[in-house]
């Protein structure tokens, strides 16, 4: 394909918007390959365009050969089917909704897992249909509460959402399967896009389901907390990411190593947060208990940790074996407890369901906390002196319930040590289990006629994210350095006052390229050569040729890759320039 800049729109800009923050959303809008229209809002134009069909069209090749079938369900979606399953709550003011002229209360759908279940429910009755795999590339919303980096958290944007349904985990079209399955495609997928990325264990968030994996491009401006052990055996997000052990104890040495002052109750007015009531008090949040009260089915939960960390509710929830939220304040405070200075010793006067302890917060020193008043601390907290034997009862439970930090130990439990890093999620792959199927009423007959229900697994990709995770690592003071598969064109033809001749060396140059299959930009504008030059290195297509005077009077074009090392550019025969971007580049269709 041949496009001359002066038939299509390349609004390039000179200037870094000032609404940009991270590379790849200010390069994509001064090379003109997006343009917003609101917060969270972008239209493609179509250098922005052909990079994201080029990620999907690689997308659904591999989708194709893994066994996965193309279809397309509506973006708008009764409410009911969220309401069904409780996304609606999962989701929360991240979910768009929307009346009809009728008063139906609609969705613009997030993710499809509901409408899949309802397609197939409708559709599939026995084991002999499945298992099956069913993908789809359609535009999601997602109301962020702060929309930014660009196309990396928009509020609409364009998915490849697939899912699974099984009878059986393990075995012979079991899960299991299809998920390695998947995990191998979304490799090829990455590999083939030009992307260096990293694997890591996740949670699965409001879609909710057991086993899930993110793959990450790893980069300074990443979005994303990654942690990684300096073993190279282990990895996963903040969300997911378990502590190695920590020795901990309710009860001091034997004989004490300090002696534990007197309860001591301090003042502490107009001192919002943590750091605060520590510089107060002279010491380090290290030194502080955080009391965070929780609900459950089961009653309340009090989440205590240093006051240095923050807590993981996934962890949480782990812990305690059952849904976990952080209680509604107002029914907390009507409950009795004085939100903001909790103590784990109120469990001695108000009823909870129970109490789980970081390792770091379950050790035998003395402790600043809250003092179960408001505005009112306590110095000298001892675990053993303060609640006694409520610490050996079914109540109290130390258990890992903190996000991790940089040093902390690896789960492997072999001497590794966690380290942070930064990356963008381009895909994430989820065991999905019966969560939907339970929910929507999704059942089969098995071999003995017996009902089951059906299994699912899910796995997402964002190809818009392909892109900014691609010029994220991939770019340069000048511009964009693309990866050949993904590039909006695989060549950029600069010319330079060409006159008749030069116009005919032009077209027969532009023949010889697209009948070898290689997609092609042409800037004809009647330019200065520099102005050209610049706009070639911000767009960065992997080749340019230059084609003037100077280098047709040797019957050449000056040929140039567009890359890190600016290696200086060459000569080559009319007649060999598409061999050598073949070479190269390979085709770009």
């Amino acid at each position: 394909m041949i496009t001359r800049w002066s038939q299509t729109l390349i609004p390039t800009l000179r200037q870094d918007p000032s609404e940009a923050e991270v590379p790849s959303h200010r390069l994509m809008l001064r090379s003109g390959l997006i343009r917003q229209l609101a917060a969270g809002l972008y239209t493609y134009l179509p250098l922005g365009w052909r990079s994201l069909h080029k990620a999907i069209e690689i997308i659904r090749q591999e989708m194709n050969a893994a066994g996965s079938v193309e279809m397309f369900m509506p973006a708008l979606e009764p409410i009911e089917l969220f309401a069904g399953t409780g996304r609606d709550v999962a989701y929360g003011d991240d979910l768009f909704t929307l009346t009809d002229r009728r008063g139906h209360r609609n969705a613009l759908a997030p993710t499809h897992e509901e409408v899949i279940t309802e397609a197939l429910a409708a559709s599939v009755e026995s084991h002999r249909q499945l298992p099956l795999n069913l993908y789809q590339i359609q535009t999601k919303f997602r109301d962020e509460p702060r929309p930014r980096f660009g196309v990396l958290r928009s509020r609409e944007f364009i998915m490849k959402d697939a899912y699974s349904f099984h009878v059986t985990v393990d075995g012979p079209g079991g899960l299991d399967a299809t998920y390695e399955r998947m995990y191998q495609a979304y490799c090829r997928i990455f590999d083939r896009c030009g992307l260096t990325y990293e694997t890591v264990e996740a949670e699965s968030g409001p879609i909710g389901g057991s086993a899930s994996h993110e793959f990450m491009v790893i980069c300074s401006t990443g979005e994303d907390t990654v942690y990684k052990s300096d073993k190279g055996n282990y990895a996963a997000n903040v969300e997911k990411c378990e502590i190695g052990p920590r020795a901990w104890s309710f009860d001091p040495p034997d004989p004490p190593t300090e002696s534990a002052g007197d309860l001591e109750t301090v003042h502490t007015p107009d001192l919002p947060g943590i750091d605060l009531v520590a510089a107060f008090l002279k010491i380090t949040p290290d030194r502080m208990l955080k009391t965070l009260v929780c609900s459950s089915d089961n009653g309340w939960i009090l989440a205590v940790l240093r006051g240095d960390h923050d807590l993981n509710l996934g962890k949480l929830k782990t812990a305690c074996e059952s849904a976990v939220q952080l209680a509604d304040e107002k029914a907390a405070r009507d409950a009795g407890f004085a939100v903001g200075f909790v103590s784990p010793a109120v469990a001695k006067t108000i009823t909870v369901a129970r109490i789980v302890i970081d390792p770091d917060a379950a050790q035998s020193r003395d402790w600043v906390t809250g003092a179960d008043r408001i505005d009112y601390h306590v110095r000298n907290f001892q675990w053993r002196r303060e609640l006694g034997e409520l610490l050996d009862g079914d109540t109290v439970r130390v258990a890992d319930i903190r996000n991790a930090i940089d040093g902390d130990p690896s789960p492997r439990d072999d001497g590794g040590v966690l380290r942070a890093e930064r990356g963008i999620e381009v895909g994430h792959v989820f065991k999905l289990g019966t969560k939907y199927s339970e929910a929507m009423g999704f059942t089969v007959l098995d071999e003995n006629q017996k009902s089951r229900l059906v299994i699912m697994g899910c796995y997402g990709i964002g190809p818009g994210r392909i892109l900014a995770a691609a010029i994220e690592t991939n770019h340069d003071d000048d511009g964009i350095i693309w990866p050949a598969p993904i590039a909006p064109y695989t060549v950029h033809v600069v010319t330079i006052k060409l006159d008749e001749a030069g116009s005919k060396a032009l077209d027969t140059l532009l023949a010889n390229l697209d009948a070898a299959g290689i997609d092609v930009l042409v800037d004809d504008r009647p330019e200065r050569p520099g102005p050209k030059f610049k706009d070639a290195d911000l767009i960065g297509c992997p080749i340019r040729l230059t084609i003037g005077a100077k280098s047709l009077a040797e019957n050449a074009v000056e040929f140039k890759l567009r890359c890190a090392a600016r290696e200086s550019a060459e000569l080559i025969k009319l007649d060999a320039v598409a061999d050598r971007c073949l070479e190269v580049a390979g085709g770009g269709r």
